[in-house]
């Protein structure tokens, strides 16, 4: 059963959804969907866990505002209208800098981290940066469906496989929700960044880790995946085969069980 609720924080709900029952596990989505690209595992943990899926500000049905906020308090105005004080928090891309955010302001309130696909810590790649920028143009020439299909060979497909030798259910899936993004009114760049940086904190973090990455993703996430690893005190990896920036979605049993083995190690 799915229960959905928005919790107000400064201007805007933060719209989120409840999912079984046992100890909280926080999904935190990537950049390019919404709290739908965890589908495929809000009910499998949920058989295990109480899953908490979280639309960011400016993704699926929570507003951004121009007011300055953190994605951090967002989160932490979710667990509080939910009664939990501890919980394990998975983020994948976007979410995982958000993740260890809130582990680094919140170390109480963490049972254990998972990050997945996180790029954090290491400069974007001239050939990303040329990428973004090419987003950029489609979209000011008002070819959305252009910019999309870039961004789903960025993210998706990853930059040594072709479109056809991927998952094509999960990836028209996920090129639906980005096309949603990418059609918004409400992109405010509003969010202020924690201070100091992430990046120069990760020694702080306590909490049992594990780090995940696709072995077709960018560059620049297989450089970050070994270093977040070494540097944060807990962790442990794992690379994941034949799959770029959006594993869950696009070998989602191969996801769940080894979240489901992560976890179920800790206890």
């Amino acid at each position: 059963m799915v229960t959905t609720r928005f919790v107000r924080r400064d201007d805007t709900a933060i719209a989120y959804d409840r999912i079984g029952s046992g100890d909280a596990l926080v999904l935190l989505h990537a950049g390019l969907g919404d709290r739908r690209m965890w589908d495929d595992q809000s009910y499998a943990l949920g058989a295990r866990f109480e899953v908490i899926r979280i639309d960011a500000r400016g993704f699926g049905e929570t507003r951004q505002t121009e007011t300055p906020y953190s994605s951090v308090n967002d989160v932490l105005a979710v667990l509080d209208d939910c009664g939990i004080q501890q919980s394990h928090v998975l983020g994948l891309s976007m979410g995982s800098a958000t993740a260890l955010a809130f582990a680094l302001a919140h170390p109480t309130r963490m049972r254990s981290l998972i990050l997945v696909g996180a790029g954090i810590g290491v400069p974007a790649s001239p050939t990303l940066r040329a990428n973004w920028a090419e987003v950029d143009r489609l979209m000011e020439d008002g070819k959305i469906d252009d910019a999309n299909e870039l961004e789903m060979q960025m993210w998706f497909d990853g930059p040594t496989r072709a479109p056809e030798n991927v998952n094509s259910a999960a990836r028209q899936r996920l090129a639906d929700m980005n096309r949603a993004l990418l059609t918004r009114d409400d992109a405010f760049d509003s969010e202020f960044a924690p201070v100091p940086p992430v990046e120069e904190r990760l020694g702080d973090i306590g909490c049992p880790t594990l780090v995940m990455w696709g072995d077709s993703d960018i560059d620049r996430v297989q450089e970050a995946g070994p270093m977040l690893t070494q540097k944060l005190p807990n962790a442990k990896s794992m690379v994941l085969k034949n799959t770029a920036h959006i594993p869950n979605m696009e070998h989602p049993a191969m996801f769940n069980a080894l979240v489901l083995e992560f976890l179920s190690g800790l206890e």
